[in-house]
């Protein structure tokens, strides 16, 4: 604001000047008629010329404010509006170096995340083959101590799979694509591949089918049931996990486990954020819960959770909503 303070000091000076002017008038004896006559003229022209400079000042401030949404985006010095004073040309040539400085960082930064993805997508591909062959090699192991480490070798896969996820997740290929997909192809899926774990926690799980066509991406939604599953098996000491629907397009995952404590709700969504479950159960690490918020998001589907200490959780998706965020 300090730059608009100079044009309210021009009336002032309008004023000031034409009372001089009309005072040495007067004293050199000019007719009052002529000496009004004088004065009027000079506030319309100080009015006129005060009111060109404001209309010029706003244009220049619209300009300025146009070439500045543009940022980070390329910006040149033809995108800014002329300079009116020296200064001006010193702050507009330090906007345009930060604005490239911002560029080049960003740049550098945009390839070593690419790298980095790289990295993490040869690593979780490279580590699938030996988790693979002590998979097969305990495959024929009867001591019950060979079940427990397929069980574990299932939950390093997921663990890699998620750390992939992660980064992928804010990467601009994330690669996700719409389409109708049946909802029971995606559930059955995910469904399988914890089947084994169903069997060893002897959980029962109750699912009768869906007969639903949705606008989705199917692999991203996939991720989304399957960490929801993980939950229910890793929260569900007895009792059953039910796959079911509640209403046109809405699926629900519900479970009998130990529940989520009412002042844990609101947070069970933040990155990193255990809950008291976790912190006794040591088993959480806060990020599942943080990529199906995040990722729903991303595919535009609404999400909640009802829960009570005790008697269970149920997770609602609604996939009716394709809402897609802008970013």
């Amino acid at each position: 604001m300090r730059d608009w303070k100079v044009y309210w000091m021009l009336p002032v000076l309008v004023v000031c000047f034409a009372g001089i002017f009309a005072l040495v008038l007067s004293l050199e004896g000019a007719p009052v008629g002529a000496v009004g006559y004088a004065l009027l003229l000079c506030l319309v022209l100080g009015a006129l010329v005060y009111g060109l400079c404001l209309l010029h000042a706003w244009r220049q401030r619209e300009r300025l404010r146009e070439a500045l949404q543009k940022l980070p985006y390329t910006l040149e010095a033809d995108a800014l509006p002329p300079c009116l004073a020296p200064g001006e040309t010193v702050y507009q040539q330090a906007l345009i170096d930060l604005q490239r400085a911002y560029a080049l960082l960003e740049s550098q930064t945009g390839r070593k995340r690419a790298d980095m993805l790289d990295y993490y997508t040869l690593w979780v591909h490279q580590i699938k083959t030996p988790i693979a062959a002590m998979r097969l090699l305990l495959q024929g192991e009867p001591h019950p101590a060979g079940r427990e480490l397929t069980a574990e070798l299932f939950r390093i896969e997921q663990y890699a799979d998620m750390a992939l996820q992660y980064l992928r997740l804010d990467s601009e290929s994330s690669d996700f694509v719409f389409r109708s997909c049946a909802l029971d192809e995606i559930v059955r899926q995910a469904v399988r591949k914890y089947a084994p774990l169903f069997i060893r926690s002897q959980i029962g799980l109750v699912y009768d089918g869906l007969d639903e066509t949705v606008l989705t991406d199917s692999k991203w939604l996939g991720f989304v049931i399957e960490q929801l599953l993980s939950n229910a098996l890793k929260y569900t000491p007895r009792g059953t996990v039910t796959i079911s629907q509640d209403g046109p397009q809405t699926l629900v995952i519900a479970d009998t486990g130990i529940g989520i404590a009412p002042e844990d709700l609101p947070r069970i969504c933040e990155k990193g954020f255990t809950g008291y479950n976790g912190r006794t159960g040591q088993k959480s690490t806060g990020i599942g819960l943080y990529l199906c918020s995040r990722v729903l998001k991303k595919l535009g589907h609404g999400f909640s959770i009802v829960s009570e200490p005790g008697k269970g959780t149920r997770v609602t998706i609604d996939l009716s909503m394709v809402t897609l965020p802008r970013e």
